[in-house]
């Protein structure tokens, strides 16, 4: 896979902001021989948002210079459109609400990049997120120790295989800690803001954005009772338990509107006003599921998971199938949303995830 690896090398994923900054300055600290990159993931000439690649490849060349390490960018924009970007598309074309994010970490940080890494010569990679691995006994996938920032709910679909040369240096760091570490060494990012969302969308140009790669097709808005209410500008700008932008406001008891519902054949965009037991469930149905360990459970068992980032662990049983696994609720779950993911965990071990394909009222 390249060239002969050079024992003391690994190369840094770069992204400009302070996490990877500071991943970067503590495996120096620790004599690894250090090599940043930054990844050059999405084709300008086609960003309708904020994109700032150019201003966080200039951060990334201070933070570099500053810790005296070389940098390059590597450009992955082709397999970025091909193995994600086409996956996101396809996914609203059919009605769901997918995670890029989850997918760009398995296909693009976790794949390409480390086999660019690889023929580098380097040992492995590390990256900015706040993860850690347990590498005792196999590989294990552990919650970021700073649980307010943890982002093992983004790694859920990488394997052991994927996971066995990675370090993450700022796992074990709180957020504070890496903001006064990013200070005491003079590095330019130590304030640098948290980016958010996705770097092709911006944060507030989402509809122009996606009306640029699918036709918006604008339909009914019906209450369950079937009574026209208004119109929709196109099922896929909607995510399930949406109450903003739906632009019925004044209507009926003056109570709030939730999205409750999309029928995707006849374009009928469903909510309900006040009462939201319509966006309870109890159950799903995840399809590709990956475990982090390689090995399927053969019986089911009980277990804690999440079915959106930041949502607080809920207590599950799991029944694995031929399709990927059948999860019930303890407790009855708001706006579960086929096309996100649900991630399981064993206390603080992140067991894997699958994509959401069908919930179960």
């Amino acid at each position: 896979m390249g060239e002969k690896k050079i024992n003391n090398r690994i190369v840094v994923g770069m992204s400009g902001g302070v996490d990877s900054a500071v991943a970067a300055a503590r495996l120096k600290e620790q004599g690894h021989d250090v090599l940043g990159v930054f990844m050059k993931n999405w084709d300008e000439k086609m960003d309708i948002g904020e994109c700032t690649a150019t201003a966080d490849f200039r951060d990334v060349r201070s933070v570099c210079d500053s810790l005296d390490i070389p940098y390059y960018t590597v450009n992955f924009e082709q397999e970025y459109y091909d193995r994600v970007f086409s996956y996101f598309l396809e996914e609203y074309k059919n009605g769901r609400t997918p995670n890029p994010d989850v997918m760009c970490n398995s296909e693009i940080k976790f794949d390409a990049f480390l086999e660019f890494a690889y023929k580098t010569g380097a040992k492995g990679i590390a990256t900015g997120h706040y993860a850690r691995l347990d590498k005792t006994d196999g590989i294990k996938l552990l919650k970021g120790r700073d649980l307010s920032k943890d982002q093992s709910y983004f790694l859920c679909m990488l394997t052991s295989d994927q996971l066995k040369d990675v370090l993450f240096p700022v796992g074990d760091m709180d957020k504070t800690e890496v903001r006064k570490r990013a200070e005491e060494l003079d590095l330019s990012v130590a304030d640098k803001k948290d980016s958010t969302g996705i770097c092709f969308i911006g944060e507030r140009k989402f509809k122009e954005f996606l009306k640029n790669f699918l036709p918006a097709q604008p339909g009914e808005i019906r209450n369950l009772g079937g009574e026209y209410i208004g119109m929709h500008e196109g099922l896929m700008y909607y995510t399930l338990g949406q109450r903003r932008g739906l632009d019925i406001g004044g209507r009926g008891t003056g109570e709030r509107w939730f999205v409750v519902e999309k029928d995707l054949e006849n374009n009928i965009l469903y909510v309900v006003q006040g009462d939201q037991s319509a966006l309870y469930s109890k159950a799903l149905d995840a399809i590709g599921f990956n475990w982090i360990s390689g090995k399927t459970p053969d019986k089911e068992f009980e277990c804690m998971a999440k079915f959106r980032y930041r949502q607080p662990d809920q207590k599950v049983l799991v029944k694995p199938n031929k399709d990927g696994v059948h999860i019930e609720f303890e407790e009855k779950q708001r706006a579960v949303t086929p096309g996100q993911y649900a991630v399981l965990y064993d206390k603080e071990t992140c067991l894997g995830g699958g994509v959401i394909d069908n919930v179960i009222k």
